[in-house]
């Protein structure tokens, strides 16, 4: 941990035990120096919750009635000398929520062995390392404490610019991030220090991935799939497929992967208690686990559209259109039909509008007829989390009940 860095989280600690924190309890960061709470509150033994500033009043106070802190904390705190850290490798460290993308986050539990673990299966980074969001984000955390497990020089970010993203030797960020670094780096080329991208949070598709080969023709893309629950499930390097993580044991049953894995959570916080994590768990993910050990994954129960008899993987349909030029986002979702069901639909994010014949000809190119979108749409901005990926649910809810800013794609 950088000397400055360290201070603060020493001087953080201090804080927390004159506030009565120590081993087993509960801090709630709300605002300020993040990191330097969290690290201060891990050399006591206690877990942290960070609150994100995008909960409604709703959610912030039933996250707050699961997790219960002992504490709540904000702004800077002063630097301080050292404190002897307390608690083992299964002390609770880290309060993370589920993303929020399919509904209301959940709080979880983590201990500090389960993101060890994760950190050693995605291996080391050069540095500089850039984490362009913020640490309300479980996916942006990570990749701050990946940095200093690394022993990389660590810079954090509100939001990704490509003047950051040119002087850093790797970066941590989602797939629509990744679009947008790629079309700011071909608009205006030049130098470039990237080396290694590590993208998670959706699936990479493979024209994005041809794109980023094109554009960083000298970098590493490195895509994992996890959860919130289960941290790292399957990493893919370079042109490899997606690998299960060693030690990760999978069980896949009528398509929906279950698993078991030393990374995993401990469990659930509700109304303050633990309510422990099976042994084997699922977060509803439809995958197929290849004859050759590779992973695909077709996306949750929540982002599986049933049209017409057909289940189709809304990531799927994403990952193709996404690599449409003038597309900086899109989400697909099913909208009521009296036929079908639910009619696959296509919310397509764009300054100005795509054109709507090059977006169904990348369908057509690439997708069974079944899995076309048959309703298109364009906004401006689509609804977000905390970690940058689409609100799924979100725009799902705006969808049914017309507030959604968007208009048809003609």
């Amino acid at each position: 941990m950088p000397g400055e860095l360290s201070a603060r989280a020493h001087g953080a600690a201090r804080e927390l035990a004159a506030r009565g924190v120590t081993q087993g309890s509960r801090v709630a960061v709300d605002g300020g120096d993040v990191l330097a709470w969290l690290l201060g509150a891990d050399l006591l033994g206690a877990a942290t919750l960070v609150v994100e500033p995008q909960w409604t009043a709703r959610e912030r106070a039933a996250i707050v009635a699961d997790a219960l802190p002992d504490v709540v904390v904000d702004g800077d705190p002063a630097p301080g000398l050292p404190v002897p850290p307390r608690g083992d490798e299964r002390t609770a460290f880290y309060l993370p929520t589920t993303s929020g993308s399919s509904g209301r986050p959940k709080v979880l539990v983590r201990s500090r062995e389960s993101w060890r673990r994760s950190f050693e299966a995605l291996g080391p980074l050069p540095g500089p390392v850039l984490v362009p969001g913020p640490l309300s984000s479980s996916l942006f955390t990570f990749g701050a404490l990946h940095a200093l497990w690394c022993g990389a020089e660590l810079r954090v970010r509100a939001h990704l610019r490509a003047t950051d993203a040119r002087e850093a030797a790797a970066v941590h960020l989602v797939p629509a991030m990744l679009v947008d670094l790629l079309g700011e780096l071909e608009r205006e080329p030049g130098p470039c220090a990237l080396r290694t991208v590590v993208c998670g949070g959706a699936h990479v598709g493979d024209a994005l991935r041809a794109r980023f080969a094109r554009t960083l023709p000298a970098a590493r893309l490195v895509e994992y799939y996890g959860s919130a629950e289960h941290s790292l499930i399957a990493i893919r390097r370079d042109d490899a497929g997606l690998r299960p993580v060693p030690g990760v044991e999978l069980d896949v049953r009528d398509g929906v992967l279950r698993l078991r894995s030393p990374l995993a959570f401990d469990g659930y916080l509700r109304g303050g208690e633990l309510e422990p994590a099976p042994e084997w768990s699922s977060v509803g993910d439809r995958v197929e686990l290849r004859g050759d050990g590779t992973l695909v994954v077709h996306g949750r129960d929540s982002a599986t559209i049933s049209s017409g008899g057909r289940l189709v993987s809304a990531e799927e349909v994403e990952a193709v259109l996404r690599a449409v030029p003038g597309v900086d986002d899109v989400l697909v979702t099913g909208t009521p039909h009296p036929r079908l069901g639910a009619l696959v639909t296509a919310v397509v994010e764009a300054d100005t509008a795509p054109a709507l014949a090059e977006l169904r000809a990348a369908a057509r190119a690439a997708l069974e007829p079944g899995k076309r979108p048959r309703r298109w749409l364009r906004t401006k901005a689509l609804p977000r989390t905390a970690s940058g990926k689409p609100a799924r649910a979100l725009v799902a809810e705006q969808l049914a009940d017309g507030t959604l800013a968007a208009e048809p794609l003609r």
